[in-house]
């Protein structure tokens, strides 16, 4: 299998899953900051899945490193297929909660304007 910049247990690798880890460990910093995040349950489920991208990005960083650090290759098919999966459920489960807030307002409103359109 051919080595791309980016794959696991590269340098490279471990700098993307480190700082993937910090952006997903500062979006929750900032989300829990304010005072009242925890009234909006959209919010309360984004900060579970950053969490969880968190976990999932913290343990691949440091398979990242003991590949490294061990001068073993992880390109076996199971383990590609695997780490593949996995970043495309955290993903996906990121992006559908980031739009929850968005369809939550979206619907309200067009509620209130079918409700508008019957009353008049």
């Amino acid at each position: 299998m051919r080595v791309f910049a980016g794959t696991p247990g590269t340098a490279t690798g471990l700098f993307l899953r480190i700082a993937q880890c910090i952006f997903a460990a500062g979006s929750i910093a900032s989300m829990a900051s304010t005072h009242s995040f925890f009234n909006f349950t959209a919010f309360c489920y984004l900060i579970a899945a950053m969490g969880l991208q968190v976990i999932w990005s913290f343990g691949l960083a440091l398979i990242d490193a003991y590949a490294i650090v061990q001068k073993k290759v992880l390109h076996s098919p199971v383990l590609i297929s695997l780490f593949v999966v996995g970043d495309w459920v955290s993903f996906y489960n990121s992006i559908s909660i980031s739009r929850l807030p968005y369809e939550i307002q979206s619907s309200f409103v067009s509620l209130c304007l079918f409700k508008s359109q019957i009353l008049y």
